[in-house]
């Protein structure tokens, strides 16, 4: 006589998975096995542990992996899901098979300190630890699904899959993170003729707009606005940009109106022409031709920085800053707003140059706001008699 199998199992992609209804509720997860009868007693598994649960009040006590699954599943659509699910891969040899209930300082303390720790690379390098900041955002993921766990999910009885969240302990940021390091003039003039053309098209591009840096590496001819009544252009960046991610979008989730200065608009117009829809076309080729750069953060970038900083000292006979020495291609946003600062230009007007929300809609501006933008952008020029932005453009492109 054959054997009856149970029902209620699937086969997808060489794994066992389980849909079957057990007492009004939907059952929906993998077994993990490749063999059917190692899937029959997983489920038998677990219809006995739904049935103690029910009959008896016994909770079925989650683990961190089938709470970081759920996550991930629901909040599959969210901006952030890659970075989430890369922190979560990352806690997976630490806690995943730990009870929720088991979460804690405790449990988290070898993560940390192994994620702090120097390593290295499989040439040999010596990789530093991550930053106090890395590790807050995988603990912060922490505390999201723990509160899920306790606030939102439910068990069949309609109770918390925990009954409460752990106090987890954040690491010191303000003293161990990076301060931001807005570029003098000088520093400018001696990093900038130090980067590779392309690059350095960007960056002015960059330091006159104070774009974010994927805005830069992915920007495209159809934003183009032009303005005839001022002989210029300005840039609308889509809500829905995605950055490095497709379902990243704009930072403060509206259009990014950019403003173009003299400088900006020069390396706008040098770049017309290159490429039909992007305007920084230097990425790696691909079958279909020119590409957008993955980030301007490059090997180059910061080989330029080194020199750069080799020169100062050896013109100032002192060590160069050491914000100067490791500058960030984010640096040049934060110069940006540093030099409008200098010029005068209002706490308004550098809110939508820097694409900050301040409670307008940026997409919309009449042609003397434009002007008025336009004319406050230019500032930031006057804040260096010397103009080297300038006289760089037109060294490198000329």
């Amino acid at each position: 006589m054959a054997r009856k199998t149970m029902s209620g199992l699937y086969q997808r992609n060489g794994i066992w998975h389980i849909d079957k209804v057990v007492r009004g509720s939907r059952l929906q997860e993998s077994t993990g096995a490749s063999e059917r009868e190692e899937a029959e007693q997983y489920l038998i598994h677990r219809l006995e542990k739904l049935r103690q649960e029910k009959i008896y009040g016994v909770r079925q006590v989650r683990t961190w992996r089938e709470a970081a699954t759920r996550f991930l599943v629901e909040f599959k659509d969210q901006a952030s899901i890659g970075l989430s699910a890369s922190h979560i891969e990352q806690l997976d040899p630490y806690i995943g098979d730990l009870p929720i209930t088991h979460i804690d300082d405790g449990s988290l303390a070898t993560f940390i300190r192994d994620r702090q720790r120097p390593s290295k690379t499989d040439k040999g390098k010596v990789k530093p630890g991550v930053s106090n900041r890395t590790v807050n955002i995988a603990l912060q993921r922490v505390v999201r699904i723990l509160n899920l766990c306790h606030r939102k999910w439910r068990d069949a009885e309609k109770r918390p899959w925990l009954e409460s969240v752990p106090m987890i302990s954040m690491l010191e940021e303000k003293k161990s993170s990076r301060k931001p390091y807005p570029m003098s003039w000088e520093e400018q003039a001696l990093l900038f003729p130090e980067l590779p053309d392309h690059l350095l098209r960007m960056a002015l591009y960059k330091v006159n707009t104070g774009c974010p840096e994927q805005e830069v590496c992915k920007l495209r001819w159809d934003w183009e606005i032009r303005v005839p009544d001022l002989n210029t252009s300005v840039f609308l960046i889509p809500a829905g940009f995605g950055g490095r991610s497709e379902k990243a979008g704009v930072k403060n989730g509206d259009e990014r109106l950019v403003i173009l200065n003299n400088v900006a608009m020069s390396i706008i117009d040098g770049q017309r022409g290159l490429l039909k829809d992007l305007v920084f076309p230097y990425g790696q080729p691909d079958q279909f031709g020119p590409t957008a750069m993955h980030r301007m953060n490059d090997s180059a970038w910061k080989k330029a920085r080194v020199r750069a900083a080799d020169k100062w000292e050896k013109v100032h006979h002192a060590p160069a800053h050491p914000g100067f020495r490791s500058i960030r291609i984010h640096d040049l946003k934060h110069t940006f707003g540093r030099r409008l600062r200098a010029a005068s230009v209002t706490e308004e007007d550098r809110k939508a140059l820097l694409g900050h929300k301040n409670g307008s809609i940026t997409s919309h501006y009449s042609t003397p706001e434009l002007q008025h933008l336009i004319e406050a952008a230019n500032k930031v020029s006057a804040t260096d008699s010397r103009g080297p932005a300038l006289t760089i453009l037109r060294r490198k492109l000329g």
